[in-house]
């Protein structure tokens, strides 16, 4: 279970479901079996859930190249059915939150990988979500961007707006910077899932042992 308030780690290896694991949380893709609640609420609560959840994911092929940073948030706000009034006052918080406020009118296509992200990050936050799901979210981006990414997760995120983050990533240090508990997966199934402490603070193991273990590759 995902505690409120923290940092929930998802890791894995490429292909082992986490991906489309994030998709059913988020109302992306119905699962064939199972079950799952987001807030307290059932999946098949999908206006409930969709108006507490947030989605950051790496890649540009949700936002439209030819219209501006102000333009694809604002289309994104009408989905979320904001106001015209109080969508051009997040808009432009939000902005200034991730610094684009001097870059709101370019079109899309002429933004780098960072900014592109941090575009992403604002969108995630039109609808102030309670749960942020983000999908290997700094995937692409230079290694000072991905430790600004981090900071403004910890900093930001979690300690000012106590917001609950769940993210999926392969990258193990960026887990260990990041996450209070962690669930490993493979194949398509939660082999572990436990507080990082409770993992590596015992017997001198590593988070690197312990996803070997799970994976069965710790001995190979």
């Amino acid at each position: 279970m995902v505690q409120e308030g923290e940092v929930f780690g998802l890791l894995g290896p490429n292909g082992a479901g986490k991906t489309t694991l994030i998709k059913m949380l988020t109302l992306l893709l119905s699962p064939s079996e199972g079950e799952a609640e987001i807030n307290g609420f059932n999946l098949k609560a999908e206006g409930q859930i969709k108006r507490s959840i947030g989605l950051i994911y790496p890649g540009e092929r949700s936002f439209y190249p030819r219209l501006t940073a102000r333009q694809n948030l604002g289309f994104f706000a009408a989905l979320h059915n904001l106001s015209f009034k109080l969508a051009r006052k997040k808009i432009d918080e939000l902005l200034e939150l991730v610094g684009l406020k001097n870059m709101a009118d370019i079109w899309f296509e002429e933004y780098s990988s960072g900014m592109k992200q941090r575009l992403a990050i604002a969108r995630g936050l039109l609808n102030d979500p309670k749960i942020i799901f983000m999908d290997e979210p700094t995937k692409g981006l230079d290694p000072l961007e991905a430790h600004r990414f981090r900071k403004f997760i910890k900093d930001f995120l979690v300690k000012k707006q106590k917001k609950t983050v769940f993210i999926a990533t392969h990258q193990l240090d960026e887990a260990q910077e990041l996450c209070t508990s962690i669930a490993i997966m493979h194949l398509g199934e939660i082999k572990l899932c436990a507080k990082l402490e409770d993992l590596t603070g015992t017997n001198g193991n590593t988070l690197y042992d312990v996803f070997l273990e799970a994976i069965g590759e710790k001995n190979t």
